[in-house]
């Protein structure tokens, strides 16, 4: 069903409404507020609405009322604060003109007629998608004049010109040209293709009602479902990539294991058996070898002191023969190797023949 123009009485604005719409290319018209409305359009009286056409910024809204507003202070003498200025769209209502070519139609109306008209409308239950002036369901003639009876109200619409039909003043305002009237087709087609100018703009533009597009939320929902099976799939590969490196790890640590090993020795845990292998080759506490060293870069160390015997001990401890030509001889050696880490025990040290000898017992902390 095409939209349903519902015409606004002219004058005080007390009278019935009427409404038109066109239904398979034939025009249809009655009284009051039809029942089976579908979207509404209402019309605003021509007597209460001034339409000119000017060349206006076409880049926004904004700017193109801004301009508007500018042209109405000096073509209205109602002050500017009191007047509703709206702007038509210039694709819809291009005509020849300065500039880039386009002119667009603007509206001039009093800001309380039209707060009345919308408070009018919303009493019925009517909350009306635009709201447009009646002079603008007509078709654009080009350069000539047309008139047409429509929704109780005479119509004329002309070059860069819309208004209330007028017996004394249609004929001043089209110079002597007297308008074609518009068959009843015309108007039906008319109305299924209107030239929109919606006075509905700025404080009056329609508030939009907040709702659920519930298409959105399932389209929302699978794509939240997705983004998740996707993370658990890329968790699981993770894990599953884990735990394949760790068996591979594993299986390299076995074949290390067995390599320093013993030949045909049970592998049961790799780390605890090269460890007792390790202790085996080199002896407990830090060795034979490390022990050996630190005892000898220690008598070195120390002047005056040699080494007589050296004995590693199953426990990991070492003892150590020395003899020193002087009587502090030891115990600089023992401060010696208590400086590079080891427990020193010092035994019976003797003097004879003019060397000082005895044994020390070294361990690791």
């Amino acid at each position: 069903m095409s939209a349903t123009f519902l015409f606004l009485p002219p004058g005080d604005g007390d009278g019935p409404l009427r409404w038109a719409r066109a239904e398979n290319g034939t025009l249809v018209e009655g009284d009051g507020v039809p029942p089976d409305l579908g979207e509404v359009v209402a019309v605003a009286p021509a007597d209460a609405v001034a339409l000119h056409w000017a060349e206006l910024p076409s880049r926004s809204l904004a700017q193109a009322t801004a301009a508007a507003r500018l042209l109405a202070a000096e073509a209205s003498a109602t002050p500017l604060a009191e007047l509703h200025v709206a702007v038509g769209n210039a694709e819809a209502e291009a005509r020849g003109g300065a500039g880039d070519g386009r002119e667009r139609p603007i509206a001039l109306a009093e800001a309380g007629a039209v707060r009345a008209w919308l408070e009018r409308l919303a009493r019925d239950g009517v909350d009306p998608a635009a709201l447009v002036p009646a002079p603008m369901l007509l078709p654009d003639p080009g350069d000539d004049w047309v008139r047409a009876e429509l929704g109780g109200q005479g119509l004329v619409r002309g070059p860069g010109s819309g208004f209330a039909d007028d017996a004394r003043l249609t004929e001043l305002m089209t110079g002597g040209i007297a308008p074609d009237t518009l068959t009843r087709d015309a108007l039906a087609a008319a109305l299924s293709r209107p030239s929109m100018l919606d006075l509905r703009q700025g404080s009056f533009a329609r508030r939009r009602r907040a709702g659920i597009d519930w298409s959105l939320v399932r389209r929302l929902a699978v794509l939240a479902g997705a983004i998740l099976l996707v993370t658990v799939a890329t968790d699981a590969v993770r894990l599953l990539r884990y735990d394949n490196g760790a068996d591979t790890l594993e299986a390299r640590a076995d074949a290390v294991a067995r390599g320093g090993l013993p030949r045909g020795q049970t592998v049961t845990d790799a780390s605890r058996q090269l460890d007792e292998r390790l202790r085996e080759l080199r002896g407990p506490g830090r060795g034979f070898s490390a022990s050996a060293a630190l005892a000898a870069a220690a008598v070195q160390a120390t002047p005056d002191v040699e080494l007589t015997s050296f004995s590693f001990q199953p426990d990991g401890t070492v003892r150590l023969g020395v003899a020193a030509l002087r009587e502090a001889g030891p115990t600089d050696l023992r401060r010696t190797m208590q400086r590079s880490g080891l427990v020193v025990e010092a035994g019976t040290f003797t003097n004879a023949g003019g060397r000082v000898t005895g044994e020390f017992t070294v361990r690791t902390r």
